[in-house]
């Protein structure tokens, strides 16, 4: 684990007419990066993703997060899928630039994750990807369960994690078993008991926010070191 604190990296990328900021965030140690995009109600810099990506640095897994352009100007809603993809694709060729040789994984919370899906599918940019993690994939609306969300994950063709909390109203525990059961070997699955969408857990898990992190980057790093092996 990286023991000495990181400094993180300020960035740009331009899209199209626009530029969205990056924060790269890489301990000495580090064996993969994680292009990691944002929820839709929040930006690169909310407190759970700064928690995540300082979890996963300690177990040497580089971050670069991003904005969308318009969470870059403080905005909602977000974008149309056109240009979230857009935005996903142009930051991952500045992340194979800033990369040193690194393996390249893509992914996000909530949102980010499933436009980091899209672009996979859309905007082939599966070369440079080793694998996908979903931090809390948002399969339906609440209290209208089903699957259809995930129908574009057949023609991915490399792995992905999910990382799903059990009380998450946005992927309730079937709908997530049935898209495990669809994809097969490709999928795997990582669930934090009690946890809703934002990750959030019940007090009597004994759970602090800190260890929660904790929890989604070690799946992380094993999902990673499992992948690169």
């Amino acid at each position: 684990m990286s023991s000495s604190p990181v400094i993180p990296e300020r960035g740009t990328v331009d899209v199209q007419d626009r530029t969205v900021s990056t924060l790269l965030l890489r301990p000495d140690d580090a064996r993969a990066l994680l292009v990691l995009g944002h929820g839709s109600g929040t930006d690169m810099e909310h407190g759970f993703m700064n928690g995540v990506a300082g979890a996963l640095a300690e177990r040497g897994i580089a971050t670069l997060r991003y904005n969308f352009p318009y969470s870059e100007i403080g905005g909602r809603p977000p974008d149309r899928k056109p240009v979230l993809v857009t935005t996903i694709a142009r930051v991952m060729r500045a992340a194979a630039e800033r990369a040193d040789g690194l393996p390249l994984f893509l992914g996000g919370k909530s949102m980010g994750g499933r436009m980091a899906s899209h672009a996979v599918v859309e905007a082939q940019v599966t070369g440079a990807v080793r694998g996908l993690v979903f931090i809390g994939f948002p399969l339906h609306r609440p209290r209208d369960p089903g699957i259809a969300r995930a129908e574009h994950l057949g023609a991915v063709d490399v792995p992905m994690l999910f990382v799903q909390g059990t009380r998450d109203a946005m992927a309730e525990s079937s709908c997530v078993d049935q898209v495990m059961a669809a994809l097969g070997d490709r999928a795997h699955l990582h669930r934090i008991v009690d946890a809703d969408h934002g990750f959030a857990v019940l007090k009597r898990t004994g759970m602090t926010e800190a260890d929660v992190f904790a929890d989604i980057a070690g799946a992380v790093s094993d999902f990673v070191d499992g992948v690169i092996r």
